[in-house]
């Protein structure tokens, strides 16, 4: 069995006040566990996205545009109002990210400049994928391609080196608009985080996602007994232990 997409993880300086954020706005409660690592805060989702989220911390504040960022579903009209509501009254702020005046998604960032958008209602390309509708990242389609076969999820749309992927469960898609546009300021502040299968052996899958085009950027495990790798475009993941 292939590993799974434990977590999407977010570097923050606050990680508390991030959490906070999201769980006011996706309605998601705390893990009991830890999320790894000092003040790390963890949330579990409350329906069948598949993954949770960890919040790490940080140094230094963001900088530059994220290459992933959330697609929030509305299901009728009024919902994209109430979600940026919501989302502005816990600490969001309307940005620009050269969105045309003529797109009816709304852009916000969360309290530490972590953009997100709040899709109208009525679109057919994450019907069904619930709130969290995407996964939306900078990328080219060999990564598209790479994060198929890591996850094992089947490509659900590939035209015009645009490239989806989607849980064989459902839950929300991970997509990938093209050749990466936003230049890199560091290291990422939003990553994966895999799980081997329960039993299952971390080195053996390490070496499998380097077959697939990954590459390992520690020597041995790391902090909690973390693989540091990155994936064909450079970004960085992380393989967990089997838990």
């Amino acid at each position: 069995m292939t590993c799974h997409l434990f977590a999407v993880c977010f570097d923050a300086q606050e990680p508390v006040r991030v959490a906070r954020f999201w769980s006011g706005v996706l309605g998601w409660e705390t893990a009991d566990e830890p999320a790894g690592g000092g003040d790390g805060v963890a949330l579990l989702p409350g329906d069948d996205t598949g993954f949770r989220l960890r919040f790490l911390p940080a140094e230094g504040p963001k900088t530059g545009q994220n290459r992933m960022h959330f697609d929030l579903t509305s299901a009728v009209p009024e919902d994209q109002g109430r979600t940026v509501a919501r989302s502005l009254g816990l600490g969001a702020r309307h940005i620009d990210v050269g969105q045309r005046p003529e797109e009816g998604h709304v852009v916000l960032a969360d309290p530490e400049g972590n953009e997100f958008c709040v899709i109208e209602a009525g679109n057919g390309f994450l019907a069904e994928c619930g709130f969290v509708g995407a996964l939306a990242c900078d990328g080219s389609q060999e990564v598209g391609y790479f994060w198929s076969a890591a996850l094992d999820w089947p490509l659900v749309w590939d035209q015009d080196q645009e490239t989806a992927i989607r849980s064989p469960h459902g839950g929300p898609k991970i997509t990938w608009g093209g050749p990466p546009v936003a230049p890199r300021t560091g290291r990422n502040r939003v990553h994966f985080d895999l799980a081997p299968p329960a039993g299952g052996d971390q080195r053996a899958e390490v070496d499998r996602l380097v077959s697939l085009g990954a590459t390992r950027l520690d020597d041995g495990p790391g902090a909690a007994g973390r693989v540091l790798m990155a994936d064909p475009d450079g970004n960085e993941f992380c393989v967990l232990p089997p838990r």
